[in-house]
């Protein structure tokens, strides 16, 4: 089916086949929700959307669910669950198209799921593939620019989203409820729903006093106190944000404590990387200058040395330079590589990043691998590594729609086991940097 798609764009004009593939999906998504007998309306479906922090949020929620002793079913960018199994997400896209959405909630309704989570995207949301995903709670977590070129400006971008809100609106079910971000400008809009509807915004400041190092999170939810291994004052929100829908089902305090502690990774987000070395390790999703800014931030008294090729080919020009001048403001020194061209010279995406960079110069080394490699060399004691742009994504996208198998964590991990193996010169008689 790729194939013919892939097919279809290069017969079709690109115009033509842009207005048609919302009812395409459109279509599909009706389609295969009357064959899976619209399994949504059988289940507890909570949609979370934003521009960062969705993966992680669902992961949160899910892990509270469970700790509630609920069968669960979670789809997102980083996998798909469905009770006990879980398989990584392969698609390249948080939303697949087509009939996998309503098969993925016809299987939780096999597997005697009650609640069904999914990162809804304004990608999805465009192109239909959220159509029959009924509702039961709807959770924002942010805004900012992203996507810009797909969706034309940024109130396209902001509209997508808020068209995934109309969806809880227009849902079938009740006692539905929206969570949303009050310290994003956007947040309000978000909750611009019926009275019928539960309203119920989060803050920054319910979490107080709250802290947060390179150990982790600490903050206060509803007078309890709980700490969280995940790394960033960004994922106090995500999990306030989740903590406020536990609570708006019922779930006590003390259950999204146990939760929370528990989890300590969302693969590719924040991930660390320990193969025993003397320096920090850190694998990253950041694809938006907003999150790679945080993500730095997180890390103040650390020497930073930053590998980074967040700019996919064909989209979002506008914001390479900008990623690479947040890079030099909080960066020793910086790798640029690549990451996902598709149809463009990698070469050409990293030069428009090198534009943003007045003070520092970059050091460019366009095997991604080789980056990697040469960040891990030169790191010392205490150093931070940061691998930003790729998370858990599965390939680079390279032109024509091939597809390199990668993971930005197999690769860390290789070449910090090499590293150690490997003594550098001068290392005799003291202690090597990397053990």
């Amino acid at each position: 089916m790729d194939t013919v798609i892939r097919t279809l764009r290069t017969i079709i004009p690109k115009r033509v086949f842009t207005a048609l593939q919302p009812h395409y999906h459109g279509m599909l998504a009706t389609l295969s929700a009357v064959w899976y007998r619209f399994p949504a309306r059988k289940l507890y479906v909570v949609g979370v959307t934003g521009t960062k922090g969705k993966s992680t949020v669902t992961e949160i929620i899910t892990a509270i669910l469970e700790e509630a002793g609920y069968t669960v079913a979670l789809s997102n960018s980083i996998r798909f669950k469905v009770a006990d199994r879980s398989e990584p997400n392969l698609y390249k896209m948080s939303m697949p198209g087509r009939s996998f959405m309503q098969h993925f909630l016809s299987r939780a309704v096999a597997e005697d799921c009650a609640f069904a989570v999914i990162e809804m995207t304004s990608e999805g949301a465009k192109l239909n593939r959220h159509k029959h995903t009924e509702m039961d709670a709807f959770i924002f977590t942010n805004l900012s620019p992203e996507h810009i070129e797909s969706h034309g400006s940024f109130e396209a971008y902001r509209d997508a989203k808020l068209s995934l809100r109309d969806s809880l609106i227009a849902s079938s079910k009740s006692d539905k409820v929206v969570i949303s971000n009050k310290d994003d400008e956007h947040g309000v809009m978000f909750m611009e729903v019926p009275d019928t509807i539960e309203r119920r915004p989060f803050s920054l400041k319910q979490a107080e006093p709250y802290a947060s190092n390179d150990r982790g999170v600490l903050l206060t939810f509803e007078g309890t106190s709980m700490h969280s291994p995940l790394i960033g004052v960004f994922n106090i929100y995500n999990i306030l944000a989740a903590a406020t829908f536990a609570r708006a089902v019922g779930i006590p305090v003390d259950v999204i404590k146990r939760a929370v502690e528990k989890l300590t990774l969302v693969k590719g987000r924040v991930e660390k990387i320990d193969e025993g070395q003397r320096f920090a390790v850190y694998v990253d999703y950041a694809h938006t200058s907003d999150s790679l800014e945080k993500l730095y931030q997180a890390f103040p008294n650390e020497r930073k040395l930053c590998v980074l090729g967040n700019c996919g080919g064909g989209r979002d020009r506008w914001k390479r330079p900008e990623m690479a001048r947040v890079a030099e403001q909080y960066c020793n020194e910086v790798i640029l590589t690549n990451e996902d061209p598709y149809d463009e010279d990698p070469e050409a995406i990293v030069q428009e990043m090198v534009a943003g960079m007045e003070e520092k110069e970059p050091t460019i080394i366009m095997d991604r691998r080789l980056a990697i490699r040469h960040a891990l060399t030169k790191a010392r004691y205490r150093d931070v590594v940061l691998v930003t742009g790729k998370g858990t994504d599965p390939y680079i996208m390279g032109p024509k729609g091939t597809k390199t198998p990668w993971s930005d964590e197999q690769v860390v991990r290789e070449e910090l086991r090499a590293l150690l193996d490997k003594p550098k010169e001068g290392d005799a008689g003291r202690d090597r940097d990397v053990q």
